[in-house]
């Protein structure tokens, strides 16, 4: 698509996009959800970094939870990172939770305590990109600016029958120019507007099988003229699975359960898990230094993350004698592992 036939395209949503978007968000959009209904950029900026990548109904329970440990900013601040995890184990992506306290901090040091109020400084902090920050702005301080998730592409890929291939970066940078000239006039009008788009991307135009009759905007959407809106948007890039294999062993003592804490960086960054080997061979050799004679063999756990598919072997293990283990790591009661920070498939195993 060239310049001239994208900007044909732009002038026949100019005037009627925002008005049709803006209507049927304040009829039929989302307008119960927790973290609605607030300016207080500290509830937004927590809902926008925990809905990156995950749905809002696995968000509810953890959003709530959170906001009673951590009620504001200075209470995330001060609290220690291993609480921080705690409270986030089980929702994944954990660097996310990493970025959150580290932008907590700064927002205290650097700002007093006070969210900046553009997205061009928001986006300064730690975790927060360029479309979180502009939600953010949009919504507690009515900034003009833009946002463009993945739902958000979605919609104006197929709005605009866009053709460019968003795996490059100057076609993405072009996408991003239409969703700025499409933003209603009144900054009254973003927080709606914003909200609008991302329940669109979330309801009707879904990926597989949009609802374009119950859309309010179908009547401009040139994916749907031309007879198959899902064809839109293009990303050619496809990631190749990887696949990735562990053991873990299982070490327990009178009701006791021996954990380590992965480094701060990486794979499920500063969560606490069973000791973990690359082979069988090499979980042989360490629980033989541990005077472990034996372990029982566990039913695999398979898990899938974003880039590979997970194999784990679990290899359990009851001492009967004094608790002795080598390397880093702690006995942990099994009534206390609730305030410890696992990862859900090791969560479900020792449930």
């Amino acid at each position: 698509m060239t310049d001239e036939e994208l900007q044909t395209r732009m002038q026949a949503l100019r005037g009627d996009f925002a008005p049709l978007l803006l209507a049927w968000q304040r009829q039929d959009g989302r307008h119960d959800l927790p973290w609605q209904n607030t300016r207080d950029p500290y509830r937004v900026w927590l809902s926008e970094i925990m809905l990156q990548q995950t749905q809002v109904t696995t968000v509810l329970g953890y959003y709530k939870r959170f906001l009673e440990r951590f009620p504001d900013v200075a209470a995330l601040a001060a609290a220690p990172q291993d609480d921080v995890m705690a409270a986030w184990a089980g929702l994944g992506y954990y660097s996310r939770a990493r970025n959150l306290h580290r932008c907590a901090q700064t927002v205290m040091d650097r700002h007093g305590g006070a969210f900046p109020r553009t997205a061009v400084e928001l986006a300064e902090l730690p975790g927060i990109g360029r479309s979180t920050a502009a939600a953010i702005s949009s919504f507690c301080f009515g900034e003009r600016v833009a946002i463009l998730d993945g739902n958000v592409k979605r919609v104006l890929g197929r709005l605009l029958a866009f053709d460019g291939d968003l795996a490059q970066q100057a076609q993405e940078k072009r996408l991003w120019r239409q969703a700025e000239a499409l933003l209603p006039a009144l900054e009254a009008d973003m927080p709606a507007y914003t909200q609008g788009l991302m329940d669109l991307g979330a309801s009707h135009c879904a990926p597989r099988q949009p609802q374009c009759l119950l859309c309010p905007v179908s009547g401009l959407c040139q994916g749907r003229a031309q007879g198959d809106p899902t064809l839109y948007p293009i990303k050619t890039r496809k990631l190749k699975r990887g696949q990735r294999e562990n053991w873990w062993l299982w070490l327990e003592h009178e009701g006791r359960i021996w954990l380590q804490q992965r480094p701060s960086e990486g794979l499920w960054g500063g969560l606490w898990t069973l000791p973990m080997f690359d082979s069988e061979a090499d979980l042989d050799a360490h629980r033989r230094s541990l005077g472990v004679a034996q372990v029982e063999t566990l039913p695999r756990v398979q898990h899938a993350l974003t880039h590979f598919d997970w194999v784990l072997h679990p290899r359990r293990a009851v001492l009967s004698g004094p608790a002795e283990a080598a390397a880093p790591g702690q006995w942990v009661a099994r009534e206390q592992l609730s305030q410890y920070a696992l990862p859900a498939p090791l969560k479900k195993l020792l449930d």
